[in-house]
């Protein structure tokens, strides 16, 4: 297989949860039959990344007291006695291409049936069948569509005494089954995912100056896209994967411009005067626009610029200091880093009305980056004088952290869903 074929890395992250939603749902998922002797234990990838999410509490195998693996075999009083709303419920087979699942959930309360299917996977697609499980449990109970068959991407810096100390890091949203995209002696910045999920986009200084790069992830493939002096950076595909908005100071100050990957035709979209940076472009939801950083009002502050007419809507008021937004996926709000009281934190604002609400707490929160169900949100931090991960949802309920085993890791970039 070419798949990522630069190998394994050893720096899995470990989720660390700091906060839940206030009285989550208790659910039971309960060991699936047949599950003994495998691989990977899928009731247990459940339980944990319905935890992950703050809004359930998973019962401990230990106090359960049955262990049903079909509807006949549940006794709800058992369940009652628990304290448990939900059941999930399993059992795993081999077949001859892999494996198969028939699962279902169940509503303890009401004695119901609320979803039934069955799931096949290949010889090593455990943990996907366990994602995809728990995305439909999440989805049912919810109504929101699941994040956890997603993926991540981030840096991780192994230090001075690492020849080559930078790396880019592929994972799923859990950080388990972590692949080492790429290394180098020299500074890695700003993942990217095209939306089709087969290519990265980034920024490396390994020709001694920033320069970005496209990476197929199917073949391993590497492709230089720019090679402008002055500054190369901030690489962000647009929705249809054809082009990357990027920033160049390639004819004086960092200006927002869009590269044609297909022909390399470049189209400036920002010009100021010299003492203006604009920087860190992300696309609008519907791809006519791009919302990007700039101080060209003093300080810096979050603009929007149509595509079509030229058109500079400054979007963010509040605050001497707001960047590096993010859109989230209905296109209707952003998130940013901001600047209050001297301490960087993640902010949500409503685009429309402005409506502004701090969601972490940490002294050095940045590069926030947004789930594709936009329930959740990735940011680097400072945790124990070391670069880590770490989570909050959108309403500011839930957070967890995802320290590395090894190295400080930062720029986390969340994929978009598998289409």
């Amino acid at each position: 297989m070419l798949i990522l074929a630069a190998g394994m890395a050893r720096a899995e992250l470990v989720i660390e949860i700091t906060q839940g939603a206030d009285n989550p749902t208790p659910i039971a998922v309960v060991p699936f039959g047949g599950n003994g002797g495998l691989s990977e234990n899928v009731s247990r990838i459940i339980s944990a990344d319905l935890d992950r999410s703050g809004l359930f509490e998973s019962k401990s195998p230990e106090n359960m007291l049955s262990f049903p693996s079909k509807q006949a075999d549940i006794f709800y009083r058992d369940w009652r006695i628990l304290g448990t709303d939900y059941l999930v419920i399993g059992d795993i087979q081999r077949s001859e291409s892999g494996y198969v699942a028939e699962y279902g959930l169940y509503d303890v309360l009401q004695q119901k049936k609320m979803l039934g299917k069955v799931l096949s996977v290949g010889p090593t697609g455990l943990r996907d069948m366990a994602h995809k499980i728990s995305d439909d449990v999440y989805q049912a109970l919810t109504g929101i569509r699941g994040a956890f068959s997603t993926k991540i991407l981030y840096i991780e810096d192994m230090g001075p005494s690492v020849k080559e100390r930078y790396r880019l890091i592929k994972a799923d949203a859990d950080g388990a089954r972590e692949q080492l995209i790429f290394k180098s002696s020299e500074p890695l910045l700003s993942p990217a995912w095209s939306n089709d999920l087969t290519q990265v986009a980034y920024v490396s200084f390994e020709t001694s100056r920033p320069a970005i790069f496209r990476h197929n992830l199917i073949t391993g493939k590497r492709e230089q896209l720019t090679n402008f002096k002055g500054l190369n950076g901030a690489p962000a595909w647009s929705p249809d994967d054809s082009k990357l908005a990027l920033v160049l100071s390639k004819d004086g100050n960092p200006e927002i411009y869009i590269l044609d990957i297909a022909t390399r035709a470049l189209q400036r979209v920002t010009k100021t005067h010299s003492a203006v940076i604009d920087t860190e472009p992300n696309w609008t939801a519907d791809g006519k626009g791009i919302i990007f950083t700039s101080n060209r009002g003093g300080n810096p502050q979050i603009y929007q610029v149509g595509l079509a007419t030229g058109r500079v809507e400054r979007l963010t008021f509040d605050g001497d200091y707001n960047a590096r937004p993010r859109v989230t996926p209905d296109g209707k709000s952003l998130v940013m880093v901001h600047r209050e009281d001297g301490v960087f934190h993640i902010a949500w604002q409503d685009i429309q009305s402005g409506d502004m609400r701090i969601l972490t707490e940490t002294w050095l929160d940045e590069s926030p980056s947004i789930a594709p169900n936009g329930a959740m949100l990735l940011y680097a931090t400072q945790h124990n004088n070391k670069g880590v991960l770490a989570a909050v949802s959108i309403d500011a309920g839930v957070k967890f952290r995802l320290p590395s085993k090894q190295g400080s890791v930062r720029e986390p970039a969340w994929s978009p869903y598998a289409k």
